[in-house]
């Protein structure tokens, strides 16, 4: 739906202060609600903790590994860590 569509069936004939309310308004719920989510995968390298991700992404929903926690071949997902780690990378960082 446009913002013209929107200003006709709210019956609103001014333009400009209510054009940037319902930009404003489309753009928070466009942030809210998960509405344009995208899965990429980054191959991982062992003893390596930080990577670069897509410069477009906003959120990050869940990050998936295979074989986390079993040897079935499955992807699970890794639990946040809110400490620093004991254990030093082998990378350096």
């Amino acid at each position: 739906m446009t913002v013209e569509q929107i200003m006709e069936r709210a019956g609103i004939k001014q333009t400009g202060l209510a054009v940037s309310y319902i930009k404003e308004a489309l753009e928070e719920m466009a942030n809210q609600h998960e509405t344009h989510t995208q899965t990429e995968r980054i191959d991982i390298v062992s003893g390596k903790r930080f990577y670069h991700f897509p410069k477009h992404a906003s959120k990050i929903l869940d990050i998936r590994c295979k074989n986390h926690d079993n040897t079935d071949s499955e992807y699970r997902s890794i639990p946040r860590s809110v400490y620093e780690p004991v254990t030093e990378d082998s990378d350096g960082i």
